[in-house]
């Protein structure tokens, strides 16, 4: 009988950071027998008690964390434990600290290569790969401002009133969704199923993307874009304002336009379609694939 895996995740409260740690310890799982031990670092006073608190656990073979308030932790913890060490986006402390560093394409600038690091399109997240055939959910994902992006709900809601005019169709919105949207979108278009965010449990939506045929995002939440993209769905973006055209961010999606992964509402006007991508992107499979490999396990 294979020895399970024992991993630890080091979460710094940030659910967009614990959810790319779940998606590599899940795909992990899938391979292997794994044991998951959260460790918190906003728990019992900070890092230092965090670390001590940590001690209890069955001794781990990987410890996996994401967001920069995690890095001294994990480096503190694998070397004590003498476990492996996994850093999921661009560290702030040099790569070669790290065992793995998996990091998004667009946070370089050009093309890079180091024998330590994977480089993904996009984060990792918890989407499962698609089981079902005939997929015939239809999604809506709404985030709001960032860095990247600014909002204008306006033409948001026009879009979603050509694009819902046939068949049935749910949204959920982010942390990010603007004051008052939610409740405009529930006054002009009421055949819209609305699922607030607030209301929705970690697994509702890698669950509803899994039975989606047809997903739409507000361009501003790469995380959803990419999260879609996982599911298999056809992919189409909602307009919003661009702040930073040059910015990384908005590279990777120009990137994912121009392979044909993701239809801009503006081509959608044209031909009232969605293209399928070209593949399904299954990133923390491939980056399994890839740790189990290189550590022959």
């Amino acid at each position: 009988m294979t020895k399970p895996l024992n991993l630890w995740l080091l979460g710094d409260g940030k659910p967009g950071h614990e959810n790319q740690s779940l998606g590599l310890a899940d795909a992990l799982a899938r391979r292997r027998p794994c044991e998951v031990h959260r460790v918190s670092l906003e728990e019992k006073g900070g890092i230092f008690p965090s670390i001590e608190a940590a001690t209890s656990l069955p001794e781990p073979d990987f410890i996996i964390a994401a967001g920069h308030a995690t890095h001294f932790a994990l480096l503190r913890l694998a070397r004590k434990h003498r476990a492996r060490s996994i850093v999921l986006m661009r560290p702030s402390l040099p790569l070669r600290w790290f065992d793995i560093c998996i990091i998004p394409a667009h946070d370089f600038a050009d093309r890079f290569e180091r024998e330590n690091v994977i480089i993904t399109q996009g984060a990792l997240n918890r989407v499962s790969p698609p089981l079902a055939s005939g997929r015939e959910g239809k999604m809506i994902l709404i985030g709001g401002p960032s860095k990247t992006h600014g909002w204008d709900g306006e033409p948001v809601l026009k879009a979603l009133a050509e694009i819902t005019a046939n068949g049935i169709w749910q949204l959920t919105g982010s942390r990010r969704t603007p004051d008052g949207l939610i409740e405009e979108i529930k006054s002009r278009l009421p055949g819209i199923e609305i699922f607030p965010h607030q209301e929705t449990t970690p697994d509702w939506l890698p669950a509803r993307l899994a039975n989606a045929g047809e997903v739409w995002v507000t361009e501003d939440s790469v995380s959803m874009v990419y999260e879609a993209l996982t599911s298999g769905a056809k992919v189409g973006l909602l307009p919003v304002p661009r702040i930073k055209s040059d910015s990384r961010v908005i590279r990777g999606l120009e990137n994912l336009i121009a392979e044909n992964f993701l239809t801009t509402y503006a081509d959608w006007e044209k031909s009232r379609a969605l293209e399928s991508p070209p593949f399904i992107l299954r990133e923390a499979d491939r980056c399994t694939e890839e740790i189990l490999r290189r550590f022959s396990l």
